[in-house]
């Protein structure tokens, strides 16, 4: 009875974790630009504290975007990033898509995804990564994820 149990949480687990994998973290269909657009307009509204803008480059192929997806919706770094972001997730195709986009903010996509961008709320560049930091997201501890994203947040 208890193996019956157990290899039937085995499969829903198993099961919970491949319908994630297969979800569209990239709008492939998107408007990166509109959708900058709208994020500025979004964190510069009346609302305070402002928030500022994440651009994050990426794929749904790319398994480290899918990891720092996943890491994005974790605990406290969630919670940072519902209060202190809008985040725009810009799809590169098959880093063909949307390069321009990335070239505009100083994002070399050549040098990995997931990249991320970091914008005031009027939509000025702050940083970008230009070196590939999260190319690797997939070994990345959390806390060094957490730690990028308190650094760039807005300074009140």
């Amino acid at each position: 009875m208890k193996i019956k149990l157990f290899l039937l949480i085995l499969v829903f687990v198993t099961a919970r974790i491949v319908s994630a994998a297969m979800d569209q973290v990239y709008d492939e269909r998107a408007d990166a630009r509109k959708d900058i657009r709208a994020a500025v307009a979004s964190a510069s509204g009346s609302s305070k504290p402002r928030k500022n803008i994440a651009l994050v480059f990426g794929a749904n192929w790319c398994f480290d975007c899918r990891m720092l997806e996943a890491q994005m919706h974790i605990g406290d770094l969630a919670q940072l990033i519902e209060k202190s972001y809008v985040v725009v997730k810009i799809d590169v195709g098959r880093m063909d898509k949307n390069i321009d986009v990335a070239s505009k903010y100083d994002v070399p996509i050549k040098n990995g995804i997931p990249a991320v961008a970091i914008l005031d709320a009027r939509g000025k560049l702050l940083f970008a990564q230009d070196q590939g930091q999260f190319a690797d997201a997939r070994n990345m501890s959390y806390e060094s994820i957490k730690a990028f994203f308190e650094e760039w947040k807005p300074k009140i």
